[in-house]
């Protein structure tokens, strides 16, 4: 059987079975002043530098360097101070601009949450849950959910709550699934969520305010590495009764996924399986021991 919306679609599955050096000689330059010598045509005269070198015995000290520089009017900083060659690579691709620029990534900003979910039905009815601004979590609709958690009571045989039993919540994110399969009467629930923040400021929290943290067991890993440790996860006794996946549409391949979980220690006899996925995916009626 199907619950859609007109974005989501439900399917319930059940087993068909078990399943600077500065060197001693200073050169200082200089022009003389050419103001005596006119500057025509026929009698031109080219200006002459004139070197003067001096080498002293005794190397002289960096304060006596400073000032002999000083005195003609130089920078000591330029000739004291020699880059090594990256430097001097550096500052002539500056100026050139030939040099790689490095682009500075801004800081995300912090991840905010508000209280716009709410528990449906059972004991918590009513009660705000935390859920992330942004869309990294998609929390699922309040009246699919609703819708879905009728059913799986009516096939239960007790239309006002769920038979007790054990819950798997996969992709669990804010949490809102297993904590209404708790608020229904499970007795316990396992979250499979892999984001340690949402753990943090998210579900944790909405188990806490909800009472609900001592009946919850929470694993903080990615669901394909929980499906395929299962046994180390939870033991031999492994199955559940029921099964929330609520992947992100988008990053997820259902065939493959649904593969997984039908060979996983999870599944047990008469476990059934609340699979959501997007409207036009085609999910088929049958998977290894699951049936649609």
């Amino acid at each position: 059987m199907a619950v859609q919306s007109s974005h989501t679609a439900f399917s319930f599955l059940s087993p068909l079975r078990s399943h600077s050096i500065v060197p001693e000689t200073s050169l200082l330059s200089f022009k003389p002043s050419l103001l005596g010598y006119p500057f025509t045509a026929t009698n031109r005269r080219r200006p002459f530098i004139i070197t003067v070198s001096s080498k002293s015995k005794n190397e002289l000290s960096v304060d006596q360097k400073r000032q002999l520089l000083e005195q003609y009017g130089l920078n000591p900083d330029e000739f004291l101070s020699e880059p090594s060659p990256k430097t001097k690579k550096r500052r002539e691709q500056s100026k050139s601009g030939t040099g790689k620029q490095v682009l500075v990534e801004e800081p995300k900003p912090p991840r905010e949450t508000h209280k716009l979910l709410q528990v449906v039905g059972g004991t918590a009815r009513r009660k705000k849950l935390l859920s992330p601004k942004s869309m990294d979590v998609r929390p699922m609709m309040e009246v699919v959910k609703a819708a879905a958690f009728g059913i799986l009571q009516a096939a239960g045989g007790c239309p006002a709550s769920l038979r007790p039993g054990r819950w798997l919540d996969l992709y669990s994110g804010t949490g809102s699934v297993g904590i209404e399969a708790i608020s229904r009467g499970c007795s316990e629930v396992h979250f499979v969520e892999m984001d340690p923040w949402v753990v943090s400021d998210v579900l944790r929290p909405n188990l806490e305010w909800t009472g609900f943290l001592d009946a919850s067991v929470i694993h903080t890993v990615r669901v394909e590495s929980f499906l395929e440790r299962a046994e180390h996860f939870l033991g031999e006794d492994g199955s559940f009764d029921y099964i929330s996946v609520t992947p992100p549409y988008a990053v997820v391949d259902y065939c493959i996924l649904m593969d997984q979980i039908s060979k996983s220690s999870i599944v047990g006899e008469n476990t059934f399986i609340l699979v959501e996925y997007p409207f036009r995916t085609d999910m088929l009626d049958s998977c290894s021991c699951l049936v649609k």
